[in-house]
């Protein structure tokens, strides 16, 4: 029989229904478990009943699933949190510590009256407080940097957002979100890795350094530490670098140059990128106007100036370059490498005038024995192509190098007596004719040409040549051959006033005033006639002046010295051939003397004995010993300061970067009371006798008075001494000379030893230097002659013979003597006893 299908109870035919997947095997699962069956002509008729636990399992492990997911979700973060704040945080550096940071500041050199000498480090800084910071670089700064700095607490969260937003939407990163307090926690704790994790770090740092440091002192520690370009840090550095000039004294245009620079350095540069650097400039004025910091006039003033900057190095005041080399060895020396960063300042013993004295008149000098000898010529000719594309002209002429006070030009033209040169600097100047009438051309240092008639017998259109500026007008100059050496010292302690050891230190690093050992020549005499006197002479005493001959197994050979003019003057006295430099009567002197005691006495003085046991024979009489200018400065202060051994130095003291003194100089003075102890380490030692040494003073002053030195004359003082000292074949000329308050000693020489000339004697190459200089240096000093000291006499002595004669003698003159070693004035004079011999006779 035929059954009716039955109707579902929701209303939906048989056909309705769907058959499930596996239907047969789940017929076949509900049968084996005894559960009712249906046919399969039963299940197409009738609809399955829903299966309701398997579904209710499936429900449950999706929540489950989700649950895992979601948990998964939050639980990775927080265990990375909690990863981070457990293992991390600890780690990062105390904020704290920036409120004792420190900078890496370059070592600073100057003298005694504080004129900057240089500095010396890798990177130029100039930190400064807040409040020195002009307000105006400070608003410049937030302008570019950070408007909402003084709102903020650390992190600019919509900065972020914008950055994150430009970085997925156009790949790149536009703006770095990063506030000043961010950039603070980068710059002076952590790397410029850029990774997620150092962008957090920096993110917690800057909320720490918020809550330790106010707004102000963050803002100092950024505008200090900063990279500027050309190792500028800090904002104060790169207005000198730039501007040449403090930063108070920047103009508004300036102040938004520099706070445009910390974004790019090397891509805003305003001397490498003029063009970019003004964009940016200009972005920054116009964002100081929208922040209502600059009215619309300042705005239109600062928009309409261009830019302007150049390099600029350290703002030197004194040129002591060879001081500062020894100033430099000195701090690493003491206080190691770090004292090229830690923003130490030594403080020298110079005198800024007359370090600038000493420059001068050594280079002066220098020019003077180049005019005397004549012109080598042009440093190169340019054809007429090169003369006429100035931009490139001025390329060529600055890349040529120039020395000391001497400028690069090249002549263009020539116009009467006149010669029209076109200088580095790009000027035009005139030199006039008079001042080259020198220029004879150079054949040797014993011969020049012809002098010439008009200035195109000596220069021609193309010649590059030297000019230097002197007495008011440019002149024709040239690079010198010769080299010179200058030793200023404070005869009392051994202060070193002015120190010059060459032409130029970029010429020549070698600093031959303290390096340089040269034979000194007739400058040794004087300490060999004070070990006469303290072996019984006087200055009174005659040594005969004639011709010679010696075999000396030390100099392997028969040596004839002779004096410098070739003549002989018989019997001498001391005084006299000192005056006049007789170089035999030096040889018998040491000769009666005897080499060691002349060696033994010399080492009082401070030379090294090393060196005096290389000349252990007569030819040490005439200065065949080698020494550096200052030991020979050093030797004849003990005559300056009346008899005693001063140590020379150069630094005074030694300040941190806070202004701490942190080293000072001790140096052993001259005792200048009544009393003074034996051996007391404060005083320097006495190495002669206070009257040898006033003696030799005395005879001294006649090297001036009538001798070799006389030119010095010129400088019209009453206290001055000193000796001239030339060597065999002019190859070194001295002079060293003194007052009773300062010590100078100047050498002139070619750095290989070769003749100066046959004329070029320390009385012509090297006391116009030391005039020059001395002029200045003698300004602070009465012009006055020093006391005599107790136990001197004076006593009329034949100027012949030294003998003592009674006063109203024909030939009488008056010598000062030790009073035991004083000769006996005759009671009768020798015209009085001739007289008498006459009446008797008559």
């Amino acid at each position: 029989m035929t059954e009716t299908p039955q109707t579902p109870s929701n209303g939906s035919t048989a056909k309705d229904s769907l058959p499930l997947f596996g239907r047969a095997n789940k017929d076949a699962e509900l049968s084996s478990t005894g559960q009712t069956q249906y046919s399969d002509t039963a299940d197409s008729n009738h609809p399955k009943k829903p299966n309701r636990p398997e579904k209710t399992k499936r429900r449950i492990w999706k929540v489950l699933f989700w649950l895992s997911f979601a948990s998964s979700f939050i639980m990775i973060p927080v265990a990375a949190i909690l990863f981070y704040f457990l293992t991390i945080y600890p780690t990062l550096p105390d904020p704290k510590e920036l409120k004792e940071v420190t900078y890496q500041v370059p070592l600073k050199i100057v003298t005694q009256d504080n004129k900057l000498i240089t500095e010396i480090g890798t990177k130029r800084r100039i930190p400064l407080e807040y409040p020195e910071i002009p307000e105006r670089m400070t608003q410049a700064i937030i302008s570019a940097e950070d408007e909402n700095f003084f709102a903020h607490s650390g992190v600019d969260y919509k900065g972020l957002a914008r950055a994150v937003y430009q970085l997925v939407t156009t790949g790149e990163k536009k703006s770095g979100g990063s506030t000043i307090t961010m950039q603070v926690a980068r710059n002076f704790f952590l790397t410029r890795e850029k990774s997620y994790l150092r962008k957090l770090n920096e993110i917690i740092l800057a909320y720490k350094i918020e809550n330790e440091l106010s707004k102000e002192e963050i803002l100092a520690l950024y505008l200090n530490k900063i990279f500027l370009g050309y190792r500028s840090y800090g904002v104060a550095a790169a207005a000198n670098t730039y501007y040449g000039r403090p930063i108070r004294e920047l103009s508004l245009d300036e102040y938004a140059m520099i706070a445009g620079l910390p974004k790019a350095p090397s891509a805003y540069n305003p001397i490498i990128n003029p063009e970019r650097a003004k964009l940016r400039r200009d972005y920054v004025l116009r964002r100081m106007h929208e922040l209502n910091y600059i009215n619309d006039e300042e705005l239109a003033q600062a928009l309409a100036v261009e830019v302007h900057a150049e390099k600029h190095g350290p703002i030197i005041e004194v040129e002591a370059d060879y001081i500062a080399e020894m100033a430099r060895s000195f701090a690493l020396e003491n206080f190691g490498e770090e004292a090229l960063q830690n923003g130490l300042t030594i403080v020298t013993t110079l005198q800024s005038d007359l370090q600038q004295q000493a420059n001068r008149a050594l280079r002066h000098g220098l020019q003077e024995y180049e005019r005397r000898h004549g012109y080598r010529g042009p440093i190169q000719t340019l054809d007429a192509d090169q003369l006429n594309d100035q931009e490139t002209l001025l390329k060529t002429l600055k890349s040529i190098r120039n020395f000391g006070d001497l400028k690069v030009a090249v002549v263009t033209g020539f116009e009467k007596n006149q010669t029209i040169v076109f200088s580095q600097e790009g000027e035009t100047q005139r030199l006039d004719f008079k001042t080259m009438e020198w220029a004879a051309p150079y054949i040797s240092v014993n011969r020049k040409g012809k002098s010439p008639k008009t200035p195109q017998d000596v220069l021609k259109i193309g010649d590059v040549i030297y000019i230097q500026m002197l007495n008011n007008q440019w002149q024709l100059a040239q690079d010198p051959k010769t080299e010179s050496a200058l030793v200023s010292l404070n005869s009392a302690n051994g202060q070193i006033q002015a120190l010059v050891g060459g032409f130029d230190y970029f010429r020549s690093k070698f600093n031959r005033a303290i390096q340089g050992k040269r034979q000194v020549g007739s400058n040794i005499k004087p300490f060999l006639y004070s070990a006469a006197l303290e072996n019984g002479m006087t200055a009174a005493t005659t040594v005969n002046d004639a011709p010679v001959t010696f075999y000396d197994r030390n100099l392997e050979e028969h040596w004839r010295p002779e004096n410098y003019s070739g003549k002989f003057y018989g019997p001498t006295r001391l005084r006299k051939a000192l005056a006049l430099s007789r170089n035999l009567v030096s040889i018998r002197l040491l000769q009666q003397l005897g080499v060691q005691t002349g060696i033994d006495y010399f080492q009082r003085f401070g030379f090294p004995t090393e060196e005096l046991n290389r000349s252990k024979n007569l030819s040490l009489s005439l200065g065949s010993v080698q020494f550096s200018p200052l030991e020979v400065a050093r030797a004849y202060a003990a005559f300056s300061n009346g008899g005693h051994l001063i140590d020379p130095y150069f630094i005074e003291e030694v300040r941190d970067f806070e202004g701490t003194t942190i080293y000072r100089s001790e140096p052993r003075t001259v005792c200048q009371t009544g009393y003074c102890p034996e051996n007391d380490p404060q005083y320097a030692p006495r190495i002669i006798e206070a009257r040898n040494a006033y003696i030799m003073k005395s005879i001294m002053k006649d090297v001036v008075t009538y001798g070799s030195g006389r030119k010095a004359r010129a400088l019209k003082r009453e206290d001055i001494a000193g000796k001239t000292g030339t060597t065999n074949d002019q190859k070194d000329a001295w002079f060293s000379g003194f007052n009773p308050y300062i010590t100078t000693t100047v050498w002139v020489g070619f750095d290989e030893p070769s003749t100066l000339g046959r004329y070029e004697v320390g009385g012509r190459a090297a006391l116009p230097i030391w005039m020059e200089y001395m002029e200045l240096a003698l300004q602070a000093y009465p012009n006055e002659e020093p006391s005599m000291p107790e136990g001197i006499v004076t006593v009329p002595v034949n100027k012949e013979t030294g003998q003592a004669v009674s006063a109203d003698s024909a030939d009488a003159l008056y010598e000062i003597f030790r009073e035991e070693n004083a000769p006996e004035v005759p009671k009768i004079s020798q015209q009085q006893l001739e007289t008498i011999v006459e009446d008797l006779f008559d």
